[in-house]
């Protein structure tokens, strides 16, 4: 079956921009020519020149009309992007989730099928194992914020099935975050997911995230021992639309620092040959006084 040819917003965007500009120009142009007394000489006491700076002003007013709503269909376009990585992302948390009740299911079938056979002492040591096991990731990932104990959890899941080792180190309960907590998951997927995505195939591969706070702010880092991402990149992988990995792809990290810049906190790269640190803050209060520190 034949695929209709995508639509690239980002191009039709473009193209409305610069044609109704110089539509615009070109009326300027002859709207101004109309107004010469050369001009008025010849056509005066004429219909001619009324008729056409009325034309010159309904083109111009439509070219104006059509170059903002272009402009809004980009936006529009990019909110879209980031609505359907949230989706994806959530689609993976929803399995992981699954899986995680699948195990819990199989947990309860073996103490069952244990006790069933009065095998007690048996039972006993299964389920004190498994608690053990589920006590040990509980204090490890305990937040107070429980979507972003679900994340990391799902992502620790996911890292084992890809043989990643992931670990996760919490600092601070992360009380009262300033915005709501599936943005943070947002953020924090789509860094755990491109480290994933970078140790793909690569031996030792492990990812350390790390969740802290002090007075003024929430903060947390991703770091990967994967290749490192070369010097003249480090800023263009936050740009909307660059990407490694094909068309439409790319817009990840920039909503990542988008998300955190729009609550006036921020998002950072640093990476060598030994790892690569993605290092992010959002602060404690909010300025709601003045606009933010950073432009997106």
């Amino acid at each position: 079956m034949k695929l209709m040819p995508r639509f690239n917003i980002k191009k039709a965007t473009i193209y409305a921009v610069v044609i109704n500009a110089f539509q615009i120009l070109a009326m300027l142009a002859l709207a101004l020519y109309v107004l010469t007394d050369e001009f008025n000489h010849v056509l005066q006491d004429s219909l001619g020149d009324i008729l056409i700076l009325m034309l010159a002003v309904v083109v111009i007013w439509g070219a104006v009309v059509d170059i903002r709503d272009a402009i809004q269909a980009r936006r529009m376009h990019v909110k879209l992007n980031g609505l359907d990585e949230t989706v994806a992302q959530m689609t993976d948390l929803n399995h992981a989730l699954r899986a995680q009740r699948h195990d819990f299911l199989n947990h309860l079938q073996v103490v069952y099928s244990l006790m069933e056979m009065e095998e007690f002492d048996e039972a006993r040591a299964y389920i004190d194992q498994v608690y053990g096991n589920i006590q040990s990731l509980s204090r490890q990932l305990k937040t107070a914020c429980a979507p972003v104990n679900a994340l990391l959890r799902a992502k620790m899941t996911e890292a084992e099935s890809r043989n990643i080792r992931l670990e996760v180190t919490v600092k601070a309960a992360w009380k009262d975050l300033p915005f709501p907590a599936w943005e943070m998951c947002r953020v924090l997927s789509n860094l755990i997911d491109n480290a994933m995505d970078a140790l793909k195939d690569w031996k030792n591969a492990a990812i350390r995230v790390t969740l802290w706070d002090d007075v003024h702010r929430f903060a947390f880092s991703v770091e990967n021992n994967g290749p490192q991402i070369p010097q003249d990149l480090a800023e263009k992988i936050f740009e909307a639309g660059f990407s490694g990995k094909g068309e439409g792809r790319g817009m990840g990290l920039h909503i990542c620092r988008k998300t955190l810049r729009q609550q006036n906190g921020d998002l950072t790269v640093l990476s060598d040959e030994e790892k690569t640190v993605f290092s992010g803050f959002v602060p404690k209060k909010i300025n709601t006084s003045g606009g933010n520190r950073h432009d997106s």
